[in-house]
């Protein structure tokens, strides 16, 4: 069974997540770390409950989800995994921090490519992947089928969804991959998005103001 750990990082309040079973194997999803508090936290979190982390993964590679990417690099020694199209978009994330007069080095990492349908597997638990572009152009949620939930990334979150005004972004696009890949899942799905609370499927397609017919 996954367990999921949420911290919410850096001025943004990104959400990054730590998902864990019960053999203590665990995944770092779109660490945010900006502050160096913020990474000492994290490495806290994962020494106290001694996990061994296998994996590295960027639902999209926007800055205030990848600031910590470098650290898991350098601690856990861990490759970053993340759809072919958020290649760019990571490449050019040093020139996007200095537009926000922040620094940030460039990812010195392995790059591992994953794939629509592709699956994440923590032991015996799977994560499928789903590409959900709009917001950037490689975005991608990760559904649980077994227990019933989504990281979500900046795709979908509670009454509202991501934006679509930055380099690669496209409002109908979102709207299209929300309806046909997120939209399908059953009601109850309990979507943990890149910021702020979480929420379910059923909640947003009776709520949310952006997703009404």
């Amino acid at each position: 069974m996954i367990n999921i750990k949420v911290f919410a990082f850096n001025p943004f309040q990104e959400n990054t997540y730590v998902l864990y079973n019960e053999t203590g194997m665990a995944l770092l999803i779109d660490p945010g770390c900006f502050f160096p508090g913020e990474a000492e936290t994290l490495q806290k979190f994962i020494a106290e409950k001694k996990l061994r982390m296998s994996q590295l993964i960027n639902t999209h590679c926007h800055l205030d989800h990848i600031f910590g990417n470098n650290d898991a690099f350098l601690k856990w020694g861990l490759p970053l995994h993340l759809h072919p199209l958020e290649e760019i978009v990571l490449k050019r994330s040093p020139e996007a921090a200095a537009m926000y007069g922040v620094e940030l080095t460039a990812f010195t990492g392995e790059l591992i490519f994953i794939n629509e349908g592709d699956s994440i597997e923590l032991g015996d638990d799977i994560l499928k992947v789903l590409l959900t572009p709009g917001h950037s152009p490689g975005s991608i949620c990760l559904y649980c089928e077994k227990q019933g939930f989504v990281i979500g990334g900046d795709v979908l979150f509670r009454d509202s969804i991501g934006r679509t005004d930055l380099p690669g972004g496209d409002h109908e696009m979102l709207l299209k991959h929300i309806q046909e890949k997120l939209f399908t899942l059953p009601d109850e799905t309990i979507v943990y998005p890149g910021h702020g609370p979480e929420t379910t499927i059923g909640y947003e397609k009776k709520h949310n103001p952006f997703l009404q017919d």
